[in-house]
């Protein structure tokens, strides 16, 4: 939404808005774009003179004053998508890599494309370009659309090409369960027109299971992935501390990322490139080129020979996934994992048992208290100190930290030169990454 804030404004809006925690990188970039932000929910947020508004509290005082109020994919899709060649990247991990990928090869073919990105790409300096391409790449999201509409955001975006990564629970506050999430993406599935097509992971078995359950579609589906029973089958891959190479088809490329998960993502990219007949110079430059994301395995900086890296991951899934890519990128290192149960799913004890296995492939461990932790029954709560428990289990220093002071007083003396940092959040986390890194500073020095 920031992203798109942002782009409305270089299009002429006012724009002003309202969240309970703003925090880096989104709320400098939108200052930095001259967008208003407010922290909380007030009434008097919303200006006298606003036309359009999305909110909360304060959606209260719309309702109250009969204001137009439209949700974020309906504004995409009246005043930008209609018409266009969209490609839509959904899946429950994966999705900001691809979509940035995706559009930094369209860019690099001079094609010019619109785009909106739950992130920000370090190539393209923002998470959003509304233009009057022919193409817009769109990052799908499965969480709801508003308080008012409780379908998928994705469904909103008129998807021609739609790359579906992978399917897992994932958003314990708005799905039951997996089937409904699965209900979601069969709807999306059945609006991507005859001569549209699908990219599919088809070493998923829930996305392949989707895809069955909605034949016969119109489309064509293409599965990508390292199973013999692909139609694009991904071979020869290799990982190094620097980025990874793999062949898909009958071409060889190469990624400055590194993992198993990137090498997929790159491979959706590149079929989807190739669907809209970008040349395979054009795409092989992109790929070498991409600098990543701000928040996606990115190094907040280095103390007393201690590396800090910033992630977004907050799944099971994604977690195990970033710290084997992390032992690539830093062999020989010792590796911690900093986790922040935050999200609306992992404060939940939905993962009580998955979390563990990933965090435990880390050399120790640190889990801070579940934040808002009032919100949410303790027998439906995450049990932070058995996580603990099973990891220290399996051999691993594992620690269940209150707050960031502590984790830090905590970690400091155990850390040694070498040694690499990663912090799990979807949030700002009371800005760790800084307070760790000049207190790792300050006990070097």
């Amino acid at each position: 939404m920031g992203a798109v804030a942002a782009a409305l404004r270089e299009r002429g809006f006012i724009v002003t808005g309202s969240d309970e925690n703003v925090y880096p990188p989104m709320s400098t970039f939108l200052e930095s774009q001259g967008i208003a932000l407010y922290a909380g929910y007030r009434p008097e947020n919303i200006p006298e003179e606003a036309e359009v508004v999305r909110g909360n509290p304060e959606v209260e005082a719309v309702l109250n004053r009969k204001l137009y109020y439209v949700s974020l994919p309906e504004i995409l899709k009246e005043m930008f998508l209609r018409g266009r060649h969209n490609l839509v990247v959904t899946g429950t991990h994966g999705k900001t890599t691809t979509t940035a990928l995706l559009t930094w090869i369209l860019s690099v073919a001079k094609l010019d494309p619109g785009f909106v990105i739950g992130g920000i790409p370090k190539n393209l300096r923002k998470g959003a370009h509304l233009n009057d391409s022919k193409y817009y790449v769109i990052e799908g999201d499965e969480y709801d659309t508003a308080f008012f509409d409780k379908r998928s955001k994705f469904v909103h975006y008129l998807p021609e090409l739609l790359i579906v990564n992978n399917i897992e629970f994932d958003h314990a506050d708005i799905f039951n369960n997996l089937a409904e999430i699965k209900l979601s993406f069969r709807r999306l599935f059945n609006i991507v027109p005859q001569n549209g097509m699908i990219l599919l992971n088809g070493d998923d078995p829930n996305c392949v299971e989707v895809a069955q359950q909605v034949q016969p579609l119109m489309a064509q589906i293409l599965e990508i992935g390292f199973s013999p029973n692909c139609g694009q089958q991904i071979r020869d891959m290799d990982c190094s501390s620097t980025g990874s190479r793999f062949t898909l088809g009958d071409d060889k490329f190469e990624i400055p990322l590194i993992g198993e998960f990137n090498v997929r993502n790159a491979a959706m990219a590149v079929s989807a490139a190739r669907f809209y007949g970008v040349p395979l110079d054009d795409v092989r430059q992109a790929l070498e080129s991409f600098q990543g994301i701000a928040r996606r395995q990115e190094v907040r900086g280095e103390a007393g020979g201690v590396k800090v890296i910033d992630d977004f991951a907050h799944h099971p899934t994604a977690i195990r996934e970033t710290l084997r890519a992390l032992r690539h990128r830093f062999p020989g290192s010792r590796l911690w994992a900093i986790f922040e149960p935050r999200s609306n799913t992992t404060r939940r004890a939905i993962f009580q048992q998955e979390l563990p296995d990933a965090l435990k492939l880390a050399d120790g461990v640190f889990i801070s208290q579940v934040a808002r932790l009032d919100q949410i029954p303790a027998d439906e709560r995450l049990n932070p100190e058995a996580v603990m428990k099973a990891i220290a289990a399996a051999g691993r220093p594992a620690f269940y930290e209150p707050d960031v002071a502590h984790i830090i007083a905590k970690l400091v003396p155990l850390v040694q030169p070498k040694d690499v940092v990663a912090v799990f959040s979807n949030g700002g986390f009371d800005g760790i990454h800084d307070k760790l890194l000049a207190a790792l500073a300050k006990g070097s020095g």
